[in-house]
């Protein structure tokens, strides 16, 4: 029964991981003051750690 739990929880914080790194993804693609390359490093961190980085995009 532990066992479905640890991988309930895990199933959660993947689903969370890759819903925020869309959404930073979706934002960072749809930003026209930003350079290709730059897009590129955004989309790259937003795969990594999605919640840190947008927390960067954000503040920038």
């Amino acid at each position: 029964m532990s066992e479905l739990i640890i991988y309930a929880v895990l199933f959660l914080a993947l689903i969370g991981h890759c819903l925020l790194a869309g959404k930073m993804y979706r934002a960072v693609h749809s930003d026209q003051t930003l350079s290709i390359n730059e897009k590129n490093n955004w989309k790259l961190k937003a795969l990594i750690f999605p919640a840190y980085f947008w927390k960067q995009y954000q503040s920038r």
